[in-house]
């Protein structure tokens, strides 16, 4: 079994250095060209493969924190990825599928932070931000999948929106790892802060191009 899991260690860790790589390619390179689709595509592979290592090292593991982190990361990626892919806008099953899982994933977040807060870890602060976040992702992407249709600009803000936030938590993986600092959830929550403002300016550009092509 030991040998099973430091192989399943080694594929997450080459899989979340691959993740980190390309998501700095596909943000410095020009959105919608050649090189940030490739970039984009190989990420969301990378993505995928610490999400199916991450689950079994959890549950080998019996780590409940690392499992319920594993499908936010994922959900993160793969709506990122649809919002990209799904030119028409019209939600599928799959995309309804992945909205419930992840407001499920929110709310157990939510419990669990209460049960480890009890147990005396700092780790609850955590699980409530990534809780919030978690759920109000999947109330805004459930509103935009309402209409039949999506106006291309929301649809891009909803992609780049879940992709960098799929970001944060391959930076906030590598801070993990390699920081050790107190309290313990500094590392965790850290990326977020430092990107999320990132993720509104990025919003507000791509409205403002809309509207100037609009306007022309």
């Amino acid at each position: 079994m030991n040998s099973v899991a430091n192989a399943l260690l080694w594929l997450h860790i080459a899989a979340g250095t691959v993740a980190l790589l390309t998501a700095v390619v596909a943000l410095l390179t020009a959105k919608g060209g050649v090189n940030h689709v490739r970039a984009g595509r190989v990420y969301a592979v990378a993505m995928t493969l610490v999400f199916l290592t991450a689950v079994p090292l959890a549950l080998l593991g019996a780590d409940i924190f690392l499992l319920l982190i594993a499908f936010f990361s994922f959900y993160l990626v793969f709506a990122g990825w649809r919002f990209a892919k799904n030119y028409s806008g019209s939600a599928q099953p799959v995309d309804w599928i992945a909205i419930a899982v992840m407001a499920l994933t929110a709310l157990l977040m939510w419990c669990y932070a209460a049960y480890i807060a009890m147990q005396g870890s700092g780790q609850w602060v955590t699980l409530v931000i990534f809780g919030a976040i978690a759920l109000a992702l999947s109330v805004v992407d459930a509103r935009y999948y309402r209409t039949a249709t999506m106006p291309r600009v929301q649809r891009i803000q909803r992609h780049l929106t879940n992709m960098l936030a799929g970001t944060i938590a391959t930076v906030t993986a590598v801070l993990v790892v390699n920081v050790s600092v107190e309290p313990v959830w500094i590392p965790w929550i850290l990326p977020t802060i430092v990107i999320t403002p990132l993720i509104v300016w990025w919003n507000i550009r791509v409205a403002r191009q809309s509207a100037r092509r609009r306007s022309t």
